[in-house]
């Protein structure tokens, strides 16, 4: 193989590199919006399984520290899942928390719920209280590329955006 043989593979490849970079990113950035609404689907059904399995109001709120509500619409630092029998919308001592996930999205990404609700309730039935809530999934730029919504009955959902959309709030 001679030296001009290999600077045209090592061309080609430079190329071919070049080309797929773009493609490669849009796949890691839809990966990790895929992860971060897997992980919200997964704390939300956790939620309702532990307020009927335990037969108290549960409640996923987001959270920075994992012991604490944060009185924010920002779930990007993580959240708290606890058990509320006293209906006081926060965690009474640690053996009220069922889990606390801290910084389990990525940096890249931010995840807010709708204007007014800071957490999500979960009844004894399974009955979300409250109006329906959604948490979008929004990249750097203020892209919305995911959000996943909770209706009144409990049932989550996760959609995306069929056309390019700023994200709300």
């Amino acid at each position: 193989m001679s030296l001009l043989e290999m600077l045209a593979c090592v061309a080609i490849l430079a190329i071919l590199a070049t080309i797929a970079t773009p493609s490669l990113a849009d796949l890691v950035e839809r990966q990790r919006v895929d992860v971060a609404s897997y992980a919200l689907l997964n704390n939300l059904a956790l939620a309702r399984l532990t307020a009927v399995s335990r037969r108290s109001t549960a409640v996923l709120c987001p959270s920075s520290d994992g012991a604490t509500c944060t009185p924010t619409t920002n779930w990007s630092s993580g959240w708290l899942l606890f058990l509320d029998g006293d209906g006081n919308r926060r965690p009474d001592g640690p053996g009220d928390i069922v889990r606390a996930d801290i910084a389990p999205v990525s940096r890249h990404l931010r995840v807010s719920s709708s204007a007014g609700r800071q957490q999500i309730r979960y009844l004894p039935d399974g009955r979300s209280a409250g109006s329906n809530v959604t948490l979008s999934i929004c990249n750097a730029e203020g892209q919305l590329l995911a959000s996943v919504v909770v209706n009144n009955a409990g049932r989550a959902r996760t959609a995306r955006p069929g056309t390019p959309t700023t994200c709300p709030g």
